[in-house]
């Protein structure tokens, strides 16, 4: 199994091509890097925050708090964490509260597979209901499915698997250490593959149902259990070489195990491949006005101090 990526994060050409322009020093090159910046805070915000008015409102803060500070960067990924490190903080304060989001931390327990769904993952040799499901409708679905984590899941699951961040880049953006993202991302992508999964004839199971179907899988469930809370790690290609090769082993005599593995790359592939949210043209172009106008307005606000300070000689 191939991994997604490797441990650094591979800056956007947008963002290059921002810090190119702000170099040149003109208006013109100005609103040609905001205008590259609006689509990147938007389609982030729109992904983390899941109302467009909100997204809209981060946006636009972010833009003018970007415009004094832009000439400080001239490394793209200084720029890149900057800009998502102040849109996650806004996004998060001003994120109308979904009626769906789950009030409580994820439980790996409860994203656990039952033995239904894992005997009907292993043995269909065909494209599988969620796969099916995932090429219908994975961008509504997806963008449903990711606003019921909680905040602090979904922002995880957005910063890698959908803006392809690593792991030390989203260290720096949320202050969280390296072991507590990658629980945080994984367990999202359980959940996320769970609510891909669902289908109208399967209701939920309670925690008992779901720990005594997991059992009874065949006599190495345990085993199994202990591999389903790596496997995040294994697709990202962040397990010690010992750890790998013991849930390769076990893969090879589990096809229940192995099936999960698939469904479960496959959901990363849906979040890696979902299309980003557009802002509308017209007010892409009437934000950018606005913050350029009170971009020289501050800028006039400053000179005139310092123009009424000097004395006539």
């Amino acid at each position: 199994m191939a991994p997604w990526r490797g441990k650094v994060t591979i800056v956007r050409p947008e963002i290059e091509q921002v810090v190119q322009l702000i170099q040149q020093g003109d208006s013109q090159s100005l609103e040609q890097a905001l205008a590259l910046l609006q689509d990147t805070i938007f389609s982030f915000s729109m992904k983390v925050c899941g109302q467009r008015q909100d997204a809209e409102d981060t946006m636009q803060e972010v833009l003018l708090q970007s415009v004094p500070n832009l000439p400080k960067f001239s490394s793209a990924r200084a720029l890149m964490v900057w800009l998502y490190k102040v849109a996650k903080t806004r996004c998060l304060m001003s994120r109308r509260k979904s009626k769906f989001a789950p009030k409580e931390a994820l439980s790996l327990e409860e994203l656990m597979p039952d033995r239904r769904e894992l005997k009907r993952l292993s043995g269909n040799g065909g494209p599988t209901p969620e796969t099916s499901l995932m090429r219908r409708e994975n961008a509504k679905r997806l963008r449903d499915a990711v606003q019921q984590l909680p905040p602090e899941y979904r922002l995880i699951l957005v910063l890698h698997d959908m803006e392809e961040l690593s792991d030390e880049d989203i260290a720096e953006i949320t202050g969280l250490r390296p072991g507590t993202i990658r629980v945080r991302l994984h367990r999202a992508r359980l959940f996320v593959r769970k609510e891909l999964a669902k289908t109208q004839r399967d209701g939920a199971r309670s925690k008992p149902e779901k720990q005594a179907a997991l059992a009874a899988l065949h006599p190495h469930a345990r085993n199994c259990k202990q591999m389903f809370a790596e496997l995040s790690n294994y697709l990202d290609e962040d397990l010690d070489d010992s750890l790998c090769a013991e849930l390769q082993k076990h893969m090879e005599g589990c096809e229940p195990c192995k099936a999960f593995l698939a469904s479960l790359e496959e959901t990363i592939r849906t979040c890696r491949t979902a299309p980003n949210e557009r802002l509308n043209e017209r007010t892409a172009v009437n934000v950018r006005r606005g913050v350029l106008s009170k971009y020289q307005e501050l800028m006039a606000s400053i000179r005139r101090p310092a123009a009424n300070n000097i004395k006539p000689s």
